[in-house]
């Protein structure tokens, strides 16, 4: 069998294939979701002020940008594990971050500052940022790995970094209740910092275990 019949032959069997990468993937992030949620409560917590951190539309916007990541990336990774499928028309939805941060960064510019600019690009929590956010993703990470390994995806790597943005978004969710540091600001850069190591550890990983 060539590689043209081979991928012809795995494109007709996609009706039964890409329902169950979908539910493997639900069901591994499941169960993954625990471990992350584990890490989070032995180390880090929800912030002390979080009733009134709530009224803060900066800080409901960490929450925002984080799930317009995560679940856009769970979309983009479930269209690519069948082997014919194509980046094309679907990548803009990994910009949906994006374009919220720019209106809240936007947002904050129009407003009276409450403190300097260095100030809220820097914050009180980078360094735990970078390290709490790679740290939770790990077991979202191998879990959106499993996951796809039951499709066939034609670019690995791609694969595995769009697994990276799913854990990322997963984990700095979880992540954005325990920061202090509301400012989008922060968020773009701390925050995207922190999901690039992410996404370059599973772009390498998924080179490797989602070939096939």
């Amino acid at each position: 069998m060539d590689t043209d019949q081979l991928i012809r032959s795995l494109a007709a069997d996609n009706v039964h294939r890409a329902p169950r990468v979908g539910a493997v993937l639900t069901m591994a992030l499941l169960v993954a979701a625990p471990l992350s949620i584990l890490i989070f409560a032995t180390f880090l917590g929800v912030r002390p002020d979080v009733m009134s951190a709530m009224r803060n539309p900066f800080f409901d916007m960490k929450f925002a940008v984080t799930l317009s990541l995560a679940i856009p990336a769970i979309i983009v990774s479930l269209h690519l594990s069948r082997p014919e499928a194509l980046l094309r028309g679907w990548g803009w939805l990994l910009l949906l971050p994006v374009g919220l941060l720019a209106v809240a960064i936007g947002s904050e510019a129009m407003m009276a500052p409450a403190m300097p600019m260095t100030m809220r690009l820097m914050g009180k929590n980078s360094r735990v940022c970078l390290l709490a956010i790679p740290a939770m993703s790990l077991p979202l990470l191998a879990g959106a790995l499993f996951g796809l390994r039951h499709g066939a995806p034609s670019r690995p790597a791609l694969a595995g970094a769009l697994a990276g943005l799913v854990a990322a978004g997963l984990a700095a969710t979880l992540y954005a209740s325990h920061c202090t540091d509301d400012s989008p600001l922060f968020v773009a850069t701390w925050y995207t910092i922190a999901t690039a190591v992410v996404t370059a550890i599973g772009a390498a990983v998924g080179s490797k275990v989602l070939r096939y």
